[in-house]
């Protein structure tokens, strides 16, 4: 039923917009050289139109790990957006020196699946009302944030900011700010999850989180 309070209140909020975890184990560090690419707003494979997404959600392993599962999804990249600093490393935006947050670049086909079923999923499988942290994740780099690609975006994000009231009773401080730059994790950090499963965190922190979406998005997942 929430879930389609939240759906309800989306489209409402957007219509109006147009008109007017208590003890998991700390997420390990570790040094690699970093990478960066500039992604565009829209990419054209031979198939059709598709369409990005950018979110941050906490740890990226997490946001990347369920959002690999969501039908309509093509491909999930772990990296940093946000800040002010060019090429940073993952040791960099763990200090909290370089503005960045961890986010998952979301390549969709809208065909498949809308932008408002995204931040759906987004919003049900972190919680978007602590400030700049998730569970024993803490700083600036967990912090939730939405970076929009197109005004349409900006108008579904920030209606579904307000509609997440229906999921965690208390209201959600997510960031939602224009995209910018999107700089590519380091290649350890991608994937992370499928291939690390029994890795502590991964047990503990990003372990429920699918769980969670396998529970509440059947319907949606990939077969």
């Amino acid at each position: 039923m929430k879930q389609f309070l939240f759906v309800s209140m989306i489209a409402l909020f957007g219509s109006a917009c147009q008109s007017a975890q208590n003890v998991t184990p700390n997420k390990e560090k570790a040094m690699q050289t970093s990478q960066t690419t500039s992604t565009p707003d829209t990419l054209k494979p031979g198939f059709g139109k598709t369409e990005i997404a950018t979110l941050g959600g906490g740890c990226f392993w997490c946001v990347e790990a369920v959002f690999q599962e969501l039908n309509g999804v093509l491909k999930v990249e772990s990296g940093y957006s946000g800040g002010h600093v060019a090429n940073p490393s993952y040791d960099a935006v763990c200090a909290g020196t370089t503005g960045h947050a961890e986010v998952a670049q979301i390549t969709f086909d809208p065909a498949v699946v809308s932008f408002s079923e995204i931040l759906e999923v987004f919003f049900t499988v972190h919680d978007p009302t602590t400030m700049n942290r998730q569970g024993n994740d803490v700083g600036t780099q967990y912090r939730s944030a939405i970076y929009y690609h197109t005004p349409e975006q900006k108008i579904l994000a920030e209606a579904a900011k307000k509609a997440a009231v229906e999921i965690w009773d208390k209201p959600a401080v997510t960031e939602i700010a224009a995209f910018s730059k999107f700089y590519k994790a380091e290649n350890y950090h991608q994937n992370y999850y499928r291939d690390n499963p029994n890795q502590s965190y991964c047990v503990y922190v990003v372990g429920p989180k699918v769980k969670k979406f396998r529970e509440k998005f059947q319907e949606k997942r990939k077969q």
